[in-house]
């Protein structure tokens, strides 16, 4: 088993910047890619942006390109969400995820989440 466990996240000014942390333990060679989701009140959880074991490949939904930024650590099993100029339609619980192959943009390719942690942006 994989925990995924999701930090960084709270209230900002429209324009601000937060930085998201997942720490993964237990079975981490499980984590070959990890990926970043959020969901809003009442909508479907949506995909952010995800990373290869490398780095080498990345993927942004368009929503969020040219602002958000993910990256990873692998020595320290930790993957991050940097996010500048926040909006208030940024505004979700974003939940980390992990799977054992190649990064997709799927919710349903991810075998591990975390429990999610709130990110709210104020106008």
């Amino acid at each position: 088993q994989v925990q995924l466990v999701e930090s960084g996240g709270g209230l900002v000014q429209a324009g601000g910047s937060l930085r998201l942390s997942c720490a993964a333990s237990g079975r981490t060679f499980s984590t070959g890619s990890m990926g970043w989701f959020r969901q809003a009140p009442g909508k479907e959880r949506d995909f952010v942006a995800a990373i290869n074991w490398s780095g080498g490949r990345i993927y942004y939904a368009d929503s969020v390109k040219g602002r958000f930024t993910i990256s990873r650590d692998n020595a320290k099993n930790t993957a991050y969400l940097q996010m500048n100029s926040l909006k208030p339609e940024d505004t979700a619980v974003y939940y980390c995820a992990a799977r054992k192959r190649w990064a997709t943009v799927s919710t349903r390719d991810y075998e591990y989440w975390g429990q999610g942690t709130q990110v709210t942006v104020s106008a």
